[in-house]
């Protein structure tokens, strides 16, 4: 298991590298891309941001719960992002197709973070109940 300080520093890095990733591409990539690329670059983008503060939300709800469940999610969310985010930076800077057939490979890890997040949040409010 990673311990949840590291799962929060490593969303808040990821955060700061598609802060940086979108300032590049929007500074130095806008008018050397094509119009679909530069767009595919900025979905990229886009979703590290969301699953970089969804990793330091996770850590949190390790760090508070010790549920190994968290832990899980945050694991999940960091493969979408290297899979999914990564592979579309790839695509657009390299122009190599099939470096494409990662990209829903992230998003499914994403999906199975999300869905392991509500899970863990359902088990732990289950446990909140007076009854």
């Amino acid at each position: 298991m990673i311990p949840s300080s590291s799962i929060q520093a490593l969303g808040a890095l990821l955060a700061l590298v598609a802060v940086a990733a979108g300032a590049f591409g929007a500074h130095m990539l806008k008018e050397q891309l094509t119009a679909g690329l530069f767009e595919a670059y900025k979905t990229g983008v886009h979703y590290q941001m969301y699953h970089a503060l969804a990793l330091i939300l996770a850590g949190k709800m390790y760090h508070d719960s010790s549920k190994p469940i968290f832990s899980y999610t945050a694991s999940a969310f960091l493969l979408g992002i290297v899979l999914f985010s990564g592979s579309l930076y790839l695509l657009s800077l390299t122009e190599t197709r099939w470096i494409g057939v990662l990209t829903p490979l992230g998003g499914l890890s994403f999906l199975i973070g999300w869905f392991l997040f509500a899970k863990g949040f359902i088990q732990t409010d289950s446990q909140n109940l007076p009854f």
